[in-house]
């Protein structure tokens, strides 16, 4: 019989595998002929999907999820599906899951019928059953069904299987969005999720608290370390979420605390180096003093600092920058600065945030300034922000860097692409301006920039040089003079028009060394063949000449050539000159309108309006086009909470004594050991009280070691049983009670606790 059976197996596997390799050829020979799953009869299919084989019905529904994968017509499967769905088959299972999950709300009413199968599924033997059974009721959209998908989570939340449990904490913000109503059943799912032991549980449970119910910080309390501790072990999504959940949960609990404290100052090994405060003065400083919670999350996040996800790096900067001390952000910054040689779309979110950060702290990444300068494949988007870093990084650069920087930004003042050279222009403008010891050799720079014969960079230039010499116009009279020289030189019309800006703005203010008349002549000799914009500061400057010489014959002279003029605005604006000057009275408005200080040009860093938007969210990359509340979800952290309105820090407690922490992590030998010494003075004192020959019985067993105690036969009294089983079971007692969130221990360790503890208590039997 076991001959037949086993040929009889034999040819049903051999039957299984030549259909598969027919299925095999036939897929092949259809795709090598163009032919795609489409051409497939549905009644082959569904004939497919009705079979009592599994292997047949598997074949059907891998071909009913390729046609929904390729968006080609599925629903008229539907019913032949749920028929599957109490399969026993475990591939077919997740295949029929997927689809129902797809096309739930589409047939609602065919989806229902799956509901009661579904439900004994949570009940198989097979924990990943029971999890896709629950994933996949809380992923059938349909709003009749949201209270047994509430049951099934308060089912899932006490499963053994830490994958059922992960399921369930998953469930929470899909059973949430289904019906809202459902929001203190779970709440107190959430709560249970929360005090897992289980790191891949927590994340879960962390990210559907975010969804659900993020305002319940209560919650969070008596979790907060065992959170903590399991944060380095989490996957990379889970930190992302726990990192998230405990910066605010720092902001709302933890109070900024500043107190003043005395600044060390090095000495000099001799009396000659002593710095002027290390005589005396006051050095007193503000110091920040993190609460030891606080600290204890910090010191947990500089170990997630070596993790491969750009997301968590950046998670961590952001906790440092908002909750820690610059010591923890320095030890950041190093890697979030490795970011920038990551891929483009990687380093792209990554400037950003570099960026953000250091608009605030712009010292420590002085140590990485040669990683931001620009190279040649570096796209447009790229080499922005780069040239952004460097502006802001260069006050606090040594001078040796600030040579590096300004050399760079010269060379590609000059490259082909025209984008690049305004930008760099411009960035050498914003160097001046931020560092003042460093204006006149950027003003070099740019003047030796103004005879290029690329118009966009002479332009470019003298508007830089304009905003330079607005900033302190005593301070540059010479440059003016210098501009005038090149004024034959180039043709550029927004070039000239600059520097006769210039000429009539700052060359008239002190009438000793006034030379905006002599350049006035100069001008109007070939006015005709001028540009316009050229033509209207010509027509200004001969208004403020005007004003402060009063030379009537040549400004007539231009008022005629301008009268002429084939341009309408030219000769608007040379009629409002004229009415403005022609009449004595109105020579106090006149200099109201054409001599007014102008107000003091400023350059800001491109990002400037971002710098207070959370850095590692996507509103920060989106920028001033998210709008003024950002993008849908963005939320800024909160505020920090008052000192004296925090909560009460008993919270984060745990209800554990130390004496039964110590005992929980010693090793079995050392609880032997111990059990050992209390066995002996409880004996030695029980014996002393029932008769006078204590003394020698507590000397005697005290010189006993564990061989004696094994050798000695089990001849034992009554009274000591006693003694040793009253001690034993409190000992047991003291064992059992042992469970800590210090220490993650499964059920199995405890019982070998338990086993130990018994065996120890039997090793004590004289």
């Amino acid at each position: 019989m076991e001959t037949i059976s086993r040929i009889s197996t034999m040819l049903e596997t051999a039957r299984e595998l030549t259909l598969e390799a027919a299925q095999s050829a036939a897929l092949s020979k259809g795709s090598s002929t163009g032919l795609s799953s489409r051409n497939l009869a549905t009644a082959h299919i569904k004939k497919l999907l009705d079979s009592r084989n599994d292997r047949e019905v598997l074949d059907g529904m891998r071909r009913v999820i390729t046609l929904m994968y390729r968006s080609e017509p599925s629903l008229p499967f539907f019913s032949a599906v749920v028929k599957n769905v109490a399969s026993a088959n475990l591939e077919v299972k997740k295949l029929v899951y997927i689809y129902l999950v797809h096309h739930a709300e589409a047939e609602p009413d065919l989806a229902l019928l799956s509901i009661n199968a579904i439900q004994k599924s949570l009940t198989d033997q097979n924990p990943h059953s029971r999890a896709m059974a629950l994933r996949t009721m809380s992923g059938i959209r349909v709003p009749v069904i949201s209270q047994i998908v509430s049951l099934a989570i308060k089912r899932g939340c006490g499963d053994m299987s830490p994958h059922v449990r992960k399921a369930a904490a998953l469930a929470i913000p899909k059973c949430y969005r289904l019906d809202p109503s459902t929001l203190p059943q779970l709440i107190g799912y959430l709560t249970t999720l929360l005090g897992d032991s289980q790191y891949f549980v927590l994340g879960p449970a962390v990210a559907a608290f975010l969804d659900v119910c993020p305002d319940r910080i209560d919650l969070i309390h008596k979790h907060y370390r065992s959170l903590v501790k399991k944060l380095v072990d989490m996957d990379e999504w889970s930190q992302l979420s726990t990192l998230r959940l405990l910066t605010i949960y720092a902001r709302k609990c933890f109070p900024r605390k500043v107190q003043k404290g005395k600044q060390a100052v090095s000495e000099g090994f001799y009396e000659d180096d002593k710095t002027p405060e290390s005589n005396g003065g006051d050095n007193e400083h503000e110091v920040l003093v993190l609460d030891p919670d606080l600290e204890f999350l910090l010191r947990t996040c500089k170990l997630l600092l070596q993790n491969r996800n750009s997301a968590v790096i950046v998670g961590v900067v952001r906790c440092f920058l908002y909750l820690g001390t610059p010591e923890y952000l320095e030890a950041a910054v190093g890697p979030l600065v490795a970011l920038v040689r990551s891929p483009q779309d990687t380093q792209h979110v990554a400037l950003y945030n570099i960026v953000a950060v250091a608009l605030k702290h712009p010292k420590p990444f002085t140590r990485y300034t040669t990683h931001f300068l620009v190279h040649a494949v570096d796209p447009p988007h790229i080499w922005r922000l780069k040239l952004e870093v460097l502006t802001l990084l260069f006050p606090h650069c040594g001078l040796h860097l600030k040579g590096v920087i300004l050399s760079e930004l010269e060379h590609f003042s000059q490259s082909a692409d025209p984008d690049l050279v305004r930008e760099s222009v411009r960035a050498i403008g914003r160097c001046a301006q931020s560092e003042p010891r460093s204006a006149d050799h950027c003003l070099r720079v740019l003047l030796s920039q103004i005879t290029s014969l690329d118009d966009n960079l002479v332009s470019e230039s003298l508007t830089v040089i304009r905003h330079l010499i607005q900033q302190d116009p005593p301070a540059h009279e010479k440059t003016v003079i210098q501009l005038v020289k090149h004024l034959g030189l180039t043709k550029n019309p927004d070039a000239r028009a600059t520097i006769v800006w210039l000429v009539g703005e700052f060359a008239g203010v002190e009438p000793e060394r006034n030379i905006a008349a002599d350049i006035l002549r100069i001008l109007v000799q070939d006015f005709a063949n001028e540009s316009e914009a050229v033509k209207q500061q010509i027509i200004l400057l001969g208004a403020k000449v005007y004003l402060h010489h009063l030379m009537t014959l040549l400004w007539r002279y231009l008022l005629l050539l301008a009268r002429y003029d084939t341009s309408y605005d030219l000769r608007d604006r040379a009629r409002l000159y004229k009415a403005l000057l022609a009449s004595p009275s109105s020579t106090q408005l006149a200099n109201l309108l054409l001599l007014a200080p102008k107000p003091v040009p400023h350059a800001p860093s491109p990002s400037e309006t971002r710098k207070d938007l959370l850095i590692g969210s996507s509103t920060l990359v989106v920028g001033p086009d998210a709008g003024m509340l950002g993008l849908k979800g963005y939320q800024n952290l909160p505020e920090w909470v008052e000192f004296g309105q925090e909560p009460d820090p008993r919270l984060r407690e745990n209800d554990i004594k130390p004496s039964v922490v110590e005992k929980s992590s010693m090793t079995a030998g050392e609880r032997l050991d111990r059990a050992l010494k209390e066995h002996e003075s409880t004996a030695a004192t029980s014996s002393r009280q029932r008769d006078g020959r204590g003394v020698a019985v507590a000397s005697s067993a005290k010189g006993k070691s564990l061989d004696q105690w094994l050798e000695e036969p089990e001849t034992e009294t009554e009274e000591e049983t006693e003694t040793e089983e009253e001690v034993t079971d409190s000992e047991y007692e003291e064992v059992t009670d042992e469970e800590t969130d210090e220490e993650e221990e499964t059920d199995e360790e405890y019982e070998t606790d338990e086993e130990e503890q018994g065996q120890s208590a039997g090793l004590l039997k004289p």
